[in-house]
C-alpha cells in the first residue's frame, strides 16, 4: 500500500500514537542510498519516528495495517476485511507529520518478521528493513551522503556564480596545490600534522590552501603495512559532506611507498 504525505492529516492520530511513549526519544542514524536496503530497529510497544536528514518524506509504501496520512485506503488481504480503511493482514500502523515531513510507525501483532518499508523523498527512495525489538520509543534518521554532498556542491556553486565558474575554480585551485606556485587569491599555510586515517597507513597534512569559499588540503599518505594498498577517491569523503573534489597521484602503493592526496572542500 502506498501512502502520501501531501494531503492534510488528522492531527489527533499522531498524538494517539505518542501518548504511550514514556521516556525520551533515543536516536538511530543509518546511512542510506537510493535503492539500497538499510537495517534499523523499531519498538514493538512504542511508536518509532522516522525522518530523512535534509529532506521531507513524501510517500510510504509497505504492508500497512492502517494510516491517517491522507493517501489511498489500504487494500484488504484475502484473509481479512477492509472496513474503515483497515488492512487486517498489515504489519504496521503508520502516522504522518506532514509539516515536518516525518512518519511514525508501530508494528501490529506479536510476529517477529521484520517490517519492510519504502520511503520516498524528492531525491530518492530508501528501503528500510525494520527489526522488531523490545525497547523504548526511538527515532531513526536516514542520512544520504550523496544527496547531502550534492546540496553542498549546489550551495558552493551558487556562491561561485554558476556551474562553469564552479568547476573552473576547483581546477584552478587543484593546479595551484599540485604545482605549489604562488597565486594572488590563494592563502597557503604550512601545517605538517599527522592525521589518523587507517592502521595500515601514515597520513600527514602538509599544507592548506584557501580560496573563493574553498579550502584545499595537501596530504602525504604512506603505506606502512606489509601488503600492497589500493586506494580510491571515495574513501576520502567526509562525514560533514563538504568535499568537492579528491585527487590521488598514485592509486596503487607497495609497502613503504607514498603518494600525495589532494582534497578540496567547501570553506566553513
Amino acid at each position: 500500500m502506498k501512502c502520501s504525505l501531501m494531503n492534510p492529516l488528522k492531527g489527533l492520530a499522531i498524538a494517539g500514537l505518542m501518548a504511550n511513549a514514556g521516556g525520551a526519544w533515543a536516536l538511530q542514524t543509518v546511512e542510506g542510498r537510493d535503492g539500497v536496503s538499510v537495517d534499523a530497529a523499531i519498538s514493538i510497544k512504542e511508536p518509532t519516528r522516522i525522518k530523512v536528514e535534509g529532506a521531507s518524506i513524501t510517500d510510504v509504501f509497505g504492508n500497512i495495517y492502517s494510516s491517517n496520512c491522507g493517501g489511498p485506503a489500504p487494500v484488504a488481504t484475502p484473509k481479512g476485511g477492509g472496513a474503515n480503511g483497515v488492512n487486517y493482514g498489515g504489519e504496521v500502523v503508520l502516522e504522518c507529520d506532514r509539516d515536518k515531513g516525518e512518519i511514525y510507525v508501530k508494528p501490529v501483532g506479536n510476529g517477529t518478521k521484520p517490517v519492510n518499508l519504502f520511503i520516498s523523498t524528492a531525491n530518492a527512495t530508501y528501503t528500510l528493513i525494520l527489526r522488531r525489538v523490545d525497547m523504548p520509543a526511538d527515532t531513526i534518521i536516514v542520512r544520504d551522503r550523496a544527496v547531502a554532498a550534492a546540496t553542498a556542491a549546489t550551495a558552493a556553486n551558487s556562491r561561485m556564480g554558476g556551474a562553469g565558474n564552479h568547476v573552473k575554480s576547483i581546477k584552478t585551485l587543484l593546479a595551484v596545490m599540485a604545482s605549489d606556485k604562488p597565486a594572488a587569491d590563494v592563502r597557503v599555510q604550512d601545517v605538517r600534522r599527522p592525521v589518523e586515517l587507517w592502521q595500515e597507513a601514515q597520513f600527514m597534512l602538509l599544507r592548506t590552501y584557501a580560496s573563493r569559499g574553498m579550502v584545499g588540503e595537501k596530504y602525504m599518505l604512506t603505506n606502512s603495512s606489509k601488503e600492497p594498498m589500493v586506494l580510491a577517491e571515495q574513501e576520502f569523503d567526509r562525514d560533514s559532506n563538504d568535499v568537492l573534489a579528491v585527487s590521488i597521484e598514485n592509486l596503487n602503493l607497495r609497502p613503504g611507498e607514498s603518494t600525495v592526496v589532494y582534497i578540496i572542500r567547501t570553506e566553513g
